[in-house]
């Protein structure tokens, strides 16, 4: 049996960008290249027993990080963004894409030796063939947390809301993910996180996060099949990380939310 859905209008994750007034939304995460690389195959090679592609069309677009960016600036939203790249060939193709979607790049900081994620995806005939991956995953050095905290410490105010989008690249890392929330926080700004990961410890203090089923079964260790079990892992997810919200994205499940009025109500997908 599904669970009743009982009013959630006091579940109010975004009421700031209700207010009819210009908005301005902070995007921090890794950003990465998405790349498809499509053809024909026709043949297996003599030198290996793999298909032979012959290229008839190569696209890339902002993944990772980026993905959010580009919905919201679908819907007409200002974007910031507070995020790292390098020196190499996707780094400057993800700067140009930001630049052409106007979103504000003063909190980009550029590392000198690091390489941009850029996942390139070999398909022929519909078929995906191969992904080839080509990226820095180290988490960023102490000069460029530096940089990212203090361009946030300065900058905070200009924003209705915090969006971190961690994808596991070394941009979020630990002390400076807690230092973002803790100054947030202190500002009275909202720190949305889709988190990354089994262990969420990092993003304590947030006022929501937004795994899936699978994420939250893997932080939570439960293993959530019921509605008492997944009762019990948004309620675990609440406290033990001190969120405002606790919520659980259940693919066409729709979301499970938990709020501080101490309901749980779960919405429909859209």
């Amino acid at each position: 049996a599904k669970m009743q859905i009982p009013s959630c209008e006091n579940i109010d994750l975004i009421s700031s960008t209700k207010t009819g007034k210009s908005e301005k939304i902070l995007v921090i995460g890794d950003l990465m290249i998405d790349e498809y690389i499509s053809g024909n195959s026709e043949r297996i090679s003599p030198e290996a027993p793999v298909p032979v592609v012959n290229i008839n069309d190569e696209t890339s677009t902002l993944g990772g990080a980026g993905n959010v960016i580009k919905n919201l600036k679908a819907f007409g939203v200002e974007v910031d963004v507070l995020s790292v790249i390098g020196d190499c060939k996707s780094s400057f193709e993800i700067k140009g894409i930001l630049e052409q979607l106007q979103v504000g790049i003063s909190g980009l900081f550029e590392c000198k030796g690091r390489m941009a994620s850029r996942k390139s995806r070999v398909i022929a005939s519909g078929q995906q063939l191969l992904r080839i991956d080509r990226e820095t995953v180290n988490p960023i050095d102490k000069e460029t947390s530096t940089f990212l905290l203090d361009h946030f410490e300065r900058h905070v105010g200009d924003y209705s809301i915090i969006l971190v989008s961690d994808y596991g690249k070394g941009v979020c890392e630990t002390l400076l993910t807690q230092q973002i929330i803790r100054i947030a926080n202190a500002n009275n700004k909202r720190v949305l996180i889709d988190p990354k990961g089994t262990d969420f410890s990092k993003y304590s203090g947030a006022y929501l996060l937004t795994p899936n089923r699978k994420e939250a079964s893997a932080a939570t260790g439960i293993h959530i099949t019921n509605e008492e079990e997944l009762s019990r892992a948004l309620r675990c997810l609440k406290h033990e990380l001190q969120l405002q919200v606790s919520l659980i994205t259940l693919s066409e499940g729709g979301i499970a939310a938990f709020d501080s009025s101490a309901f749980i109500s779960q919405l429909p997908e859209r």
